[in-house]
């Protein structure tokens, strides 16, 4: 499978609707490693895991062609992988969570964005309305955990600038896919180029030696989810939709990100729905179904798809 021949169009979409299934289990994984290991470590061995993985699924190298084409897969790294998780973390630490997560919501709007003055990309009425209904939910979903929305400027400034990372590695890496490279090799360089640009940051971030750690059975499995269900397969299929969707649709996956947690709350810890969080799943679903086109819009004929 290569990004310039990828399957049909149902294939990336549900390539896309697995990866936000996927990351929105990833907290829970997350949450549990931090008694083993700081956010940083946690960062470093699941894409180290997942870059093994990768050779392990292709032992081959890639020719990238010249030093401009490595400048993007560099460049997909440094924001995919090293800054947008890094400023995610740092946002953690001086705003609110529910702040964190309402904001990042805002990378579907600035991908699209960058996607039309970068690529060229189209963006119609819809998208902009699926938007404003999807960041509806998500702030009725924070609202119903209790949090409150306080204005943080540090904090939020970082998880903007997290979003707009996040919207970068979908630029580079549509361009990557536009060049025809195999997904799972191109996604290996990716992970080379952040793990390398996360070195530096590694002794300043509470790293520790003790490699007993890995032995624990719990801190081993969900590395296992992280590393090789999270960051290789998760990555190498969202990839692939991008190259055959584009960077808008796509994007838009991350909506249901939220979705899916509340779900394995629901499922795992027991905890209870709300009415209000219905309602911010609902909204969720209905602006993602109206940015793909199937829905029809107020006063309108059904949106018509790019």
């Amino acid at each position: 499978m290569t990004f310039a021949n990828p399957s049909c169009r149902w294939a990336a979409h549900a390539a896309a609707l697995c990866c936000a299934v996927v990351w929105g289990v990833t907290f829970v994984s997350t949450k549990v490693l931090l008694d083993f290991f700081a956010p940083t470590e946690i960062l470093f061995l699941r894409f180290f895991l997942g870059m093994i993985a990768l050779w392990c699924a292709r032992p081959r190298l890639l020719r990238t062609g010249g030093a401009r084409r490595e400048l993007l897969f560099a460049g997909a790294g440094l924001c995919g992988v090293t800054l947008y998780f890094l400023l995610e973390n740092i946002a953690l630490q001086h705003t609110l969570a529910s702040n964190v997560g309402v904001l990042v919501a805002a990378s579907p709007l600035l991908t699209a964005l960058l996607a039309r003055l970068l690529l060229g990309e189209r963006l119609r009425t819809r998208f902009f309305a699926g938007f404003l209904f999807a960041l509806a939910g998500i702030v009725c979903i924070h609202v119903n955990s209790g949090a409150v929305l306080r204005l943080n400027p540090l904090g939020d400034l970082l998880a903007v600038l997290a979003a707009l990372t996040w919207s970068f590695y979908s630029i580079f890496t549509r361009r990557i896919g536009q060049l025809g490279y195999e997904t799972i090799l191109a996604t290996r360089r990716i992970f080379g180029w952040g793990l390398l640009f996360m070195l530096p940051v590694l002794p300043f971030a509470g790293v520790s030696a003790d490699a007993g750690r890995l032995l624990e059975p719990t801190a081993a499995a969900n590395l296992a989810f992280l590393g090789l269900g999270a960051s290789a397969l998760c990555f190498v299929l969202w990839n692939f939709a991008l190259s055959r969707l584009g960077t808008a649709s796509v994007s838009q996956y991350i909506y249901l990100v939220p979705v899916v947690t509340v779900a394995t709350s629901l499922a795992v810890l027991g905890e209870p729905v709300t009415p209000l969080a219905v309602l911010g799943m609902g909204l969720i679903l209905a602006g993602l179904t109206i940015s793909e086109g199937r829905l029809r819009l107020p006063g309108g004929k059904r949106s018509e798809r790019d």
